[in-house]
């Protein structure tokens, strides 16, 4: 385990949201510490906006709107590249503001800003997919910009959810107003002194910081709201779903997982173990992909508890701004407790504990640093296989056969990703094929910017990325001639 010090730097401080063009003053009076998770220290001060700035920056929106939703898609590409170019010449700023403020190890940190900054462009070559006009006989469909659309963000991976989010709905012809998570306050200062860079059109961005319950809501019951984008917690997202209602809003949804990772009885342990930890471990276990119910097959169980003490050995805890470091902290204290309060309800249930447990690693007291834990013998009713910790603490659970192991991964309240590790591709793929979640993966965790993310069941309401994501901010009109 690594130790960690830091030196004490001059607090920053946000007074201002970004508002059709410019950086205005907070009519919101709040103000919130920011704290660095690896020492607990106070980093920033973060004036939280109101109603009132939310009304102004939906109103900016709106009015922006009247002449940006009848773009061409050619003026939307151009303003697509000049983001991702505005984007990329922060990159550094942008992962350096992730690894203090939330804590994201620096290698993944890196890879989550630069896949935020190619969103852009991602949506660029989506924009040139999508038929936006048919006709036959006397009929003509054409797709339209929604509206106004309001986008929450999460605080795991802020500048990824942020322009991805922006991208889609840009390319769609709307405009926007963005509530990131206000634990996320520097990384989306510096995402947005970047994009103001990129000569946009008066109004079609803006950003208001500040608390869901407050800036989250008006964007939710306002009239002037044509779709709102969120990422977050099923708890919240079912709040969106419900109180959108009241004006008929679009609403697409990622609610968050419980991914089961299925090791087949042919995969190579010495491989398939590392790749199945990678994925549990993804962003320190803070990830809604993260893979943390891991199914094995009975009678392969001890060897595989073999290969996950060793393997463990790659995963060490300590400075996330090191690049040898694999688990950093939590976002804050409430993340941990809540992560320290599920390693004991498995230790309760009658999990055996094979790796980690309760409390800091030696060195890490003084910040949000806790230890991987992986459990074995779990069964799947068990709350560590059903519920979704958002932690580094990963459960093994033994199955009996190929249609046990597709039983297990599918009981499940969530349905957003899972991966199948296996030698025989052809059988990988027909497990694959029946699982409920969203987006699989064979072997490795991957990516592809143009495939379609969201989930199954509690995990979410429609899909973002690609043509599916542009897809999401768009209505479809017909006209029909006697």
């Amino acid at each position: 385990m690594a130790t960690l010090t830091q030196a004490a730097a001059p607090i920053k401080s946000i007074t201002t949201h970004y508002i059709d063009g410019a950086f205005v003053e907070s009519h919101g009076r709040r103000v919130m510490d920011i704290v660095r998770p690896t020492d607990r220290q106070v980093i920033a001060r973060v004036t939280l906006g109101d109603e009132e700035d939310t009304r102004r920056a939906i109103a900016a929106a709106k009015r922006a709107f009247t002449t940006y939703g009848h773009s061409t898609t050619e003026e939307r590409a151009k303003i697509l590249r000049r983001l991702h170019v505005a984007a990329a010449a922060r990159v550094d700023d942008l992962t350096a503001a992730m690894v203090e403020e939330y804590g994201g190890v620096v290698q993944f940190a890196g890879l989550i800003v630069q896949s935020g900054i190619n969103a852009f462009l991602a949506a660029e070559q989506a924009l040139q997919e999508i038929p936006w006009t048919r006709r036959w006989d006397k009929t003509t469909v054409t797709l339209e910009p929604v509206g106004v659309a309001g986008l929450i963000t999460a605080w795991n991976a802020n500048a990824l959810f942020m322009c991805l989010k922006l991208a889609s709905a840009v390319a769609a012809g709307c405009t926007v107003v963005i509530k990131p998570s206000e634990l996320s306050s520097l990384q989306a200062r510096v995402l947005v002194e970047a994009l103001h860079e990129a000569d946009l059109p008066t109004g079609l961005l803006n950003v208001v910081t500040g608390p869901g319950s407050v800036v989250g809501a008006e964007l939710v019951r306002n009239p002037d709201v044509a779709k709102i984008s969120f990422t977050g917690s099923v708890a919240v997202g079912e709040s969106i779903m419900r109180d959108s209602a009241a004006t008929m809003k679009r609403v697409t949804l990622e609610l968050g997982g419980k991914s089961p990772t299925i090791l087949l009885d042919d995969a190579a342990l010495d491989q398939a173990i590392p790749s199945a930890l990678t994925m549990a471990f993804l962003n320190s276990g803070q990830a809604c992909a993260a893979g943390t119910r891991l199914l094995v097959p009975k009678i392969q169980l001890d060897a595989v508890k073999r290969a996950i003490r060793e393997g463990m050995r790659a995963f060490t805890v300590g400075d996330p701004a090191d690049p040898k470091t694999a688990v950093g902290p939590m976002v804050s204290q409430t993340q941990y407790e809540r992560v320290q309060s599920y390693i004991r309800k498995g230790m309760e249930e009658g999990a055996e504990l094979l790796v980690g447990g309760e409390g800091h690693p030696e060195g890490l007291e003084a910040g949000y640093f806790l230890k991987p834990t992986v459990f074995v013998n779990v069964t799947n009713d068990m709350t560590i296989a059903q519920e979704e910790i958002f932690g580094p603490v990963l459960s093994v659970i033994a199955y009996d056969s190929e249609e046990d192991a597709i039983r297990i991964a599918n009981d499940s309240q969530y349905g957003l990703h899972a991966a199948v590790i296996g030698t025989d591709l052809v059988r990988a793929r027909r497990v694959a094929s029946q699982l409920r979640a969203g987006r699989v993966v064979i072997n490795n965790m991957t990516d592809d910017p143009q495939a379609p993310w969201g989930g199954f069941k509690c995990s979410g309401v429609g899909r973002e990325y690609g043509r599916y994501g542009i897809e999401a901010f768009l209505e479809t009109r017909a006209i029909l001639e006697s």
